[in-house]
Parts: structure tokens; C-alpha cells; sequence
């Protein structure tokens, strides 16, 4: 089933991508904490558990904030263990952004296949990843306090998809902009551009009346402490239907 990343990854961009990250405001969030640097398990996992808790910790319920990754555990037989972990998160404390960790395992048996699986149970971050996490997580709470609420969180694209995109999940969503959320150590390059375009096309296709409303597209990355914002109306109307037809498949 094609991805709204995967069909992302086939489009050849301009140099700078088809919205270079340079048409974006950018604003410093520093809240002056220094995160540590030595990690011990694979960003992606770090990312995903930032995310999720954050869901949580702004209101989504658990199986909602985690539903990617307990649609993978299930590919992999593990529904039961998955809920255990689920069970026992309950804020920042150690034990539930273990588990956090633990589940977030689990999202590449729903979104890549069983091949890309690992045992979560070896996915075991150290104290500096377990506050790296609760830091990052606390710095989206406060930027979500002053950039939120947040009216739509984890959402997909019913009634948008198409024959060259066929699934795909937006982040977050406030009353006037769409929010990917990024957790990388790198500035947004344009392939993240084009991913947030994209959703924000299919949001406005889509079935979630909530799209009314936004007319911005935001890059949250609490690991840099930084806010990318663009304003729709700053996206020539040519590359937004270029898009729409040659990247998402519909018919003008």
C-alpha cells in the first residue's frame, strides 16, 4: 500500500524542494536545557516516543496516542504484551517512557512490514535517553500551551486517498495550522516540505471538517527548540496544484 513517505521518496524535487525550508518563519522555543548526547537506542524510536507521549499528555487517549503501534504489535502477534506496556504508561516517569520506547517498536510492523521487526523487549534506553525523552516531551507540552489547543492529533486522510497514496497519518492539528512533528537533529529538508503539503492538500480533501480552518503549515522539532511556519498563502497556486495532480493523483 503506498505511503504517503513512500510516494514522497519517488518524487524527484528541485533543488531546495518543491517549498524550500527558507520560505519558512523560523522561531527559536529555547528553554535553555541542554539535552545529553549519548542515546542508546535509534532515533526513530526516540522520535516516536516523544510523539506518542505527547498525544497522551494533551489529551488523546492511550490506545488512540499509540494506535500505529498497537496495529503493529497485532501484525506481530503480540496484542497482549503490547497492552501490558500500554497499561503501565501513565506520565514521564521511568518505567512508562520505557515502555513508550518499547512500543513505539512496534509501529514498523504496521507502517514498513515484518521484515523491518526487532523484539522490543530489547529496546532498553539508558537514564540520559529516558530524560532526553521526558525533556522533549515537556518542551512540546509548553509549545502546545502557547501554539495549541491541539483539535485533531494521529488523524488520517479518509476520503482523500487516491491510487498513487493509499495511507498515510497526519500529526496535529490546531485551529489554523497543521503541525508535522520532527524530532531529528537536522533542519527540515524538502522532503519534510513536500510531506507537510501533501497533507495539508489531503487534509482539505478529506472527511475532518477541523481543515476548515487552517490555513498554515507548521515543522515542531523539540530537539532543536525550533518552529518552522509557513502561510498558505506564501505556496504559489502552481505548486499547489502541480502537486495535487502529479503527487496525490487527483483530477483537477
Amino acid at each position: 500500500m503506498p505511503s504517503v513517505s513512500r510516494r514522497i521518496d519517488a518524487i524527484k524535487q528541485p533543488r531546495g524542494g518543491c517549498i524550500n525550508i527558507k520560505k519558512f518563519s523560523i522561531i527559536d522555543f529555547d528553554d535553555g536545557v541542554q539535552l545529553n548526547e549519548n542515546e542508546n537506542i535509534a532515533p526513530g524510536l526516540v522520535g516516536t516516543a516523544v510523539d506518542y507521549l505527547t498525544r497522551y499528555l494533551t489529551g488523546a487517549s492511550k490506545s488512540n496516542a499509540f494506535k500505529i503501534s498497537l496495529l503493529g504489535a497485532r501484525n506481530a502477534n503480540e496484542t497482549d504484551y503490547a497492552q501490558s506496556l500500554l497499561k503501565n504508561i501513565n506520565g514521564l516517569d521511568e518505567l512508562s517512557i520505557t515502555n513508550a520506547c518499547k512500543l513505539a517498536g512496534y509501529d514498523c510492523c504496521y507502517r514498513v512490514g515484518m521484515a523491518a521487526y526487532r523484539p522490543v523487549n530489547d529496546i532498553s534506553p539508558n537514564k540520559e535517553t529516558i530524560q532526553n525523552i521526558s525533556i522533549m516531551v515537556k518542551r512540546s507540552l509548553k509549545f502546545f500551551e502557547e501554539y495549541g489547543p491541539v483539535v485533531l492529533c494521529g488523524f488520517d486522510f479518509d476520503g482523500a486517498y487516491t491510487n498513487l497514496i493509499t495511507t498515510g497519518d497526519g500529526d496535529y492539528l490546531t485551529k489554523d495550522t497543521l503541525w508535522d512533528f520532527k524530532v531529528s537533529k537536522k533542519a527540515p529538508q524538502g522532503k519534510d516540505t513536500l510531506q507537510l503539503l501533501v497533507y495539508y492538500i489531503m487534509g482539505h480533501t478529506s472527511k475532518h471538517k477541523e481543515f476548515q480552518t487552517v490555513r498554515k503549515l507548521g515543522i515542531w522539532n523539540p530537539r532543536l527548540c525550533k518552529i518552522y511556519l509557513l502561510d498558505r498563502t506564501e505556496i504559489a497556486n502552481g505548486i499547489v496544484k502541480e502537486v495535487a495532480v502529479k503527487v496525490i493523483g487527483y483530477k483537477l
